[in-house]
């Protein structure tokens, strides 16, 4: 078959009515005479703008299906055999289906077995194996297997053995036991990447892991050079990889032996093999609740001396654990104490006894820090997420960088500041003063900030007032500098002035509020603190009414600063409804989260339940028949709740967002207390409350959705459901912002433990 015949019929396939990623598929015959032509770039180009568009990010469409002929005639005709055969193999293995049925893309290869099965035999190494991978996608077992094993006894070429034990287990696990039995057994007789393969056969079938299956990865780490050119992109980092598949049988034997190995791969003197165990390591305790402490022995024996790169990538990993990696502490603490790179203590700084010079702005002298002192930084940033209590004063000298960012940064743990400490206060109001006092420049964000240099610069001014603001009225002495910073940091300086401010003599209060004042028209942080300070809302009502004609993500902010006046903002009611989105208005999810905004807002400022229920009503219809608007629905669901009785008519529409799992926690909250008393069926709302924290989601209000429903819809089974939320190994939280996945969860366990213990006794949670 030549390249032609291959493409017999292409241009007249009727490709505008089908589609893909990008709409409509009449682009497809182009793409793939591209693929056929002399142009060998041209081609290359073909195939990446196939995998964008057939298999976009793993999903398949209805031209996945009609184009897998033409593929796999190509394949057979030797236009790019092994793309071309990856790509069919792909998109047979997708379970991700948009615009077509499940199995029909995977029937579409399966019906081209003819063309690709003869390829196992190709003279190509590389056709030989993309066939194998693409063959077993299929799921055709019948037809696939006897093939397979019989290119198995022939196969030399180590990593087309490795895919053909792959596919032969992906399609009979049981039956490639005896295969893998025999090659793990004798590991040092064979090529790496085969013993990898049969490694991840034997997990595959689920049988036990034991000293055999451990021996012969140990023995053969780093792992990743023996996974190299396979077409499994979900087992690329295979120590990863085959860690995630013990812990997620969640056996004791089974994490256990993750941990070992992990372990085993930590301890190992190669540099390589313990940067591949540390991307392993960070992943398994963003998995399991218990794997940090079974690895971090092995981690903290090599932390002290590690080279800078890998003390980077472990630091990075204490620094995300937080306070679940306490036992990394007094390491931590060791490495954040070593003394700043050039720093010169000056007579008036000020620092407590044993910690060194105060980093105050003034009171040191900075210089390039070397590797050991960037490992000392990190380590500091580390220990302010792991133990802030310990990291205080040492961050008196290392005011800067990471360490400030974890401390007063926008993913700054507020449940756990660090601590008021006295040489801390002085060295924040150093720099306070030295932020006061720098040429004012363009804002950069700390990240970028990082891309461009690898560290931060400047003083961040920002960081240091949020650090005051958490410290409430013990950050009082700092007002001077946060008012100094006050016009070039408005927003965060506000705040910690609103913060510390009203535990001030008369004088210090009237001083902030005639600063804030001067700044109010512009901040609505200056604005809030000032009406919370002072109980002047005329600055706050002029900045709303001033943005309620804006843009609706505009609306939306000022109607929440009209909220939080209650009925003070009930001159702003007026304004309010006028901004409400009309019939003309676009569907756009900002347009919905200003509505609903807007209707919490005019409830708390004049209780006008008729227009908060009409428009959060408008808003819910709108927002179900979006595809991508369940935050919207959350944010519609939590204002309905504030309405108590008041909004009952929204209990049908409430009712349906039992279904959508991001917001069955909040539909359970809204409905209990919108509800007529007794006309719930509470064991099935703690049941959609149960099934979305299970899976992570709003998992802390679905902590509160059971508390709402009460003990009686909690039977044994659902009290156990809740208990495993706190006591098992697999993390609820397990997705997310990668720095606060563990935080989250740690959360999440403590609060389902306070629920499940006030709903066994009776007694309300403490706040």
């Amino acid at each position: 078959m030549d390249f032609a015949q291959a493409l017999a019929g292409v241009d007249e396939h009727p490709w505008a009515r089908t589609s893909h990623a990008y709409g409509s598929a009449e682009d497809l015959p182009a793409v793939l005479h591209a693929l056929a032509g002399p142009d060998e770039e041209a081609a290359r180009e073909a195939v990446t703008e196939l995998y964008g568009s057939v298999l976009h990010q793993g999903t398949v469409y209805a031209a996945s299906a009609e184009i897998a002929p033409f593929l796999a005639r190509l394949a057979a005709a030797g236009c790019r055999a092994a793309d071309l055969l990856a790509l069919l193999g792909g998109m047979a293995g997708s379970r991700d289906v948009h615009g077509v049925p499940p199995e029909a893309v995977r029937s579409a290869v399966a019906a081209q077995l003819p063309l690709i099965l003869p390829l196992l035999a190709a003279p190509d190494a590389e056709v030989r194996q993309a066939a194998a991978w693409a063959a077993s996608h299929t799921g055709a077992a019948g037809a696939v297997l006897p093939e397979l094993r019989a290119r198995r006894t022939h196969e030399q070429v180590p990593v087309v053995r490795a895919e053909l034990l792959g596919a032969l287990s992906r399609l009979d696990p049981a039956g490639t036991v005896p295969a893998a039995r025999e090659v793990l057994a004798t590991p040092r007789d064979q090529p790496g990447p085969v013993v990898v393969a049969a490694a991840f056969a034997w997990l595959d079938a689920g049988l036990p892991w034991g000293d055999a299956q451990q021996t012969a990865l140990v023995g053969l780490l780093p792992l990743g050079p023996h996974f190299a050119g396979r077409l499994d992109l979900d087992r690329h980092e295979p120590l990863n990889a085959v860690a995630e598949a013990l812990l997620l049988r969640d056996t004791e034997q089974d994490r256990a032996a993750a941990g070992s190995l992990l372990a085993a791969a930590l301890a190992d003197p190669r540099p390589e093999v313990r940067e591949e165990a540390l991307w392993a390591a960070d992943h398994a305790c963003r998995l399991s609740r218990t794997a940090a402490p079974r690895i971090l022995p092995a981690l903290l024996s090599v932390l002290p001396g590690a080279a800078p790169k890998e003390a980077a990538r472990a630091l990075s990993l204490l620094e995300r654990l937080g306070e679940a990696a306490a036992q990394a502490t007094d390491v931590l603490a060791a490495l954040a104490a070593r003394e700043p790179a050039g720093a010169v203590p000056s007579p008036s700084a000020a620092a407590p006894a044993g910690t060194g010079p105060a980093d105050s702005g003034t009171g040191r002298v900075d210089a390039a820090p070397d590797d050991q002192d960037e490992i000392a930084e990190h380590a500091l940033a580390a220990l302010v997420r792991v133990a802030p209590d310990r990291a205080a004063p040492l961050l008196a000298r290392r005011l800067r960088g990471r360490p400030l960012d974890a401390a007063g940064g926008y993913f700054a743990d507020e449940e756990r500041p660090v601590p008021f400490e006295p040489g801390l206060l002085a060295a924040v109001r150093g720099r306070l003063r030295e932020a006061a006092a720098a040429p004012a420049v363009p804002a950069v964000p700390l990240a970028a900030q990082v891309a461009r240099s690898g560290k931060a610069q400047g003083p961040q001014a920002a960081e240091l007032c949020r650090i005051v603001r958490m410290w409430g009225a013990q950050g009082l002495p700092a007002l001077a500098e946060l008012l100094a910073v006050l016009p070039r940091t408005t927003h965060a300086a506000a705040a910690a002035i609103g913060a510390v401010a009203p535990a001030g003599a008369p004088e210090e209060r009237a001083a902030a509020a005639a600063a804030l004042r001067e700044v109010a028209g512009g901040s609505l942080a200056a604005a809030q603190a000032l009406y919370e300070l002072t109980g002047d809302s005329r600055p706050l009502t002029q900045y709303v009414a001033a943005r309620l004609t804006g843009q609706p993500q505009d609306v939306a902010e000022a109607a929440a600063a009209a909220a939080s006046l209650g009925r003070a903002g009930a001159g702003l009611a007026p304004a309010m409804r006028a901004a409400l989105s009309g019939p003309g208005a676009k569907e756009t999810t900002p347009v919905l989260d200003a509505d609903t905004a807007l209707a919490r807002a005019l409830w708390l400022a004049d209780g006008d339940a008729d227009t908060a229920v009409r428009v959060l009503d408008s808003v819910l219809a709108r927002a179900l028949s979006m595809r991508w608007a369940q935050w919207q629905v959350v944010r519609a669901a939590r204002a309905a709740a504030l309405l108590g009785p008041a909004g009952r008519p929204l209990v049908p529409r409430l009712l349906r967002l039992l279904e959508i799992p991001e917001a069955a926690p909040d539909a359970v909250l809204a409905l209990t207390a919108v509800a007529e008393p007794g006309s719930l069926d509470t064991a099935a709302l703690a049941d959609r409350a149960l099934d979305a924290a299970e899976h992570g989601l709003n998992a802390l209000e679905a902590c509160d959705a059971l508390l709402a429903v009460g003990p009686a819809a909690l039977d044994p089974v659902r009290r156990g459901r809740l208990a495993a939320l706190a006591e098992r190994d697999l993390r609820v939280v397990d997705h997310g912002v990668e720095t606060v996945i563990v935080r989250a969860d740690e959360r999440l366990r403590a609060r389902a433990r306070t629920v499940l213990a006030a709903l066994t006794t009776g007694q309300p949670p403490a706040a």
